[in-house]
């Protein structure tokens, strides 16, 4: 099978516990923090992991395996990667699966902020409409992974530390400097200036 969903069945937005403070007021030393409590995360061990409730972060196999995209219900597709795959909506015709295409790179310079917003716009409405999401890109570890982190930051109001470990304990996930920099500017736009703590 190439989904994992291990989310306890009494899911109810609390996270394991861990002690993590992270000062997020100095970017450059703040990026490497963050590296380094990604590190600690779970293995990649399959194509797509559920990381919050009917939320789901894949490479572009799971994305392109229509039997398992039906197979785990999913009905929202969010591809980060559009333009390095052929895939798109016309993969999806004939489906009842919702697609939302974003032509990201993983380049430190490219300014994934830009569709934070639109992004988690689309996975909220697809949640509160009762759907599974699938947010991928090539490898599922930094374009899709910024993403649902952006995501859970601006629907969820969670610190992008708090984030982090939530998703981190399912997948392990690495976004590249750039969008870790991006996340740090998103968390003091939403939060302030603070210490991120993570008990």
């Amino acid at each position: 099978m190439s989904y994992t969903a291990r989310l306890p069945a009494s899911w109810n937005d609390t996270f394991p516990a861990r002690k993590v403070e992270i000062d997020l007021s100095s970017p450059g030393l703040a990026v490497g923090e963050l590296e380094r409590l990604l590190f600690t995360g779970k293995a990649i061990s399959s194509h797509a992991d559920e990381v919050w409730p009917n939320l789901y972060i894949g490479d572009h196999h799971s994305a392109e395996n229509l039997a398992d995209l039906s197979l785990h219900r999913i009905t929202h597709v969010l591809n980060a990667a559009q333009c390095h795959r052929p895939t798109g909506p016309g993969l999806y015709t004939g489906t009842s699966i919702t697609y939302m295409g974003i032509e990201a790179r993983d380049s430190c310079d490219f300014d994934m902020s830009a569709n934070f917003q639109s992004a988690a716009n689309f996975i909220e409405g697809a949640l509160g409409r009762g759907g599974r999401v699938l947010v991928h890109c090539h490898v599922g570890v930094s374009r899709s992974a910024t993403l649902v982190l952006a995501y859970l930051m601006l629907k969820q109001k969670l610190t992008l530390v708090e984030a982090i470990c939530a998703v981190k304990a399912n997948r392990g996930v690495v976004p590249n400097r750039g969008f870790l920099r991006q996340l740090i500017r998103l968390d003091g736009q939403l939060f302030g200036p603070h210490q991120c703590k993570h008990v």
